[in-house]
């Protein structure tokens, strides 16, 4: 499944919503999305979506939707 992961660049300051930004990943659950960004980047992970159907659609169509790998 994709999931679109909302995130702030650091976990040091009080998030922002102005200051919130997004990845796109394929992941087997939600757990695994967290775990995967968690443990790849310094982010603080406000929110995880999972997209399917027509909301993956709309995604897709915006021209910065890339999916994001982490090497394992």
């Amino acid at each position: 499944m994709i999931y679109k992961v909302y995130y702030q660049e650091t976990k040091k300051r009080n998030p922002q919503r102005e200051n919130t930004h997004s990845l796109y990943l394929e992941a087997e659950t939600e757990v695994d999305a967290r775990a995967l960004v968690e443990d790849n980047t310094e982010f603080n992970i406000e929110f995880i979506e999972p997209l399917e159907g027509h909301f993956l659609d709309y995604e897709q169509e915006n021209p910065e939707y890339q999916l994001t790998e982490f090497n394992k």
